[in-house]
């Protein structure tokens, strides 16, 4: 079998390294040239990040969406708030982000608090995307059980004509979340696994620097 082989792949991390001397005092200037970088090797995995909750059964969560939105509060994505993610986060907001991207051998790990932005966030969000990603949003009921041979043109074709000549509204039940960073640790690869690490942790509104070991 082909995961025989798994154990034998092998790849040192040569790229870069962190300037742990000339590191800003707030994580967000980082995270912000790092994602610039992503952007300009491949933009569209660039915005990817794997997003992590807990159940009400304590179970962990965890999936990929993308990033809506950064700025000096955090960083934003959109869902549907019927979503198994969404139920999550209504009890318990304490979710964690990862982003990596391989072909820099960056990752950047976040804890922090999902908080709902303002309706009027996701009405100026939900009326920017592809008239399609509208519609979409009304037929789907997100994380729900649904026949293995559902069709959704059915629904998607009643959607169409309730907006037809018409901008398509947003539904109530989706909207975006804004994760508030309390700890963000910056990984990049460096040879013999001895890789660079930089936390920062958030004490009364001020941000703390520790490098850990690899």
């Amino acid at each position: 079998m082909p995961s025989n082989n798994i154990k034998n792949i092998r790849e040192d991390f040569d790229k870069s390294k962190i300037n742990f001397a000339a590191s800003p005092d707030n994580p967000l200037k980082l995270f912000d040239s790092w994602l610039n970088l992503a952007l300009d090797i491949d933009k569209n995995n660039a915005i990817c990040f794997v997003l992590s909750t807990v159940s009400p059964d304590s179970i962990p969560n965890s999936r990929v969406v993308l990033l809506r939105g950064l700025d000096t509060n955090g960083f934003t994505f959109y869902t549907n708030f019927n979503s198994s993610k969404a139920k999550d986060i209504e009890l318990n907001n304490l979710v964690s982000a990862n982003f990596f991207w391989q072909k820099l051998e960056k990752q950047v790990r976040i804890v922090g608090k999902a908080i709902k932005v303002s309706d009027n966030m996701s009405d100026n969000y939900f009326s920017s995307r592809p008239r399609s990603s509208q519609l979409g949003a009304w037929v789907s009921k997100q994380s729900s059980v649904v026949d293995l041979n559902e069709d959704f043109n059915d629904k998607k074709a009643k959607v169409e004509n309730k907006f037809k000549g018409k901008d398509v509204e947003r539904p109530i039940n989706w909207g975006g979340y804004c994760i508030i960073p309390e700890k963000i640790e910056f990984w990049q690869g460096r040879p013999s696994r001895l890789h660079d690490r930089l936390l920062y942790t958030k004490l009364d509104n001020i941000w703390k620097k520790e490098r850990l070991s690899p």
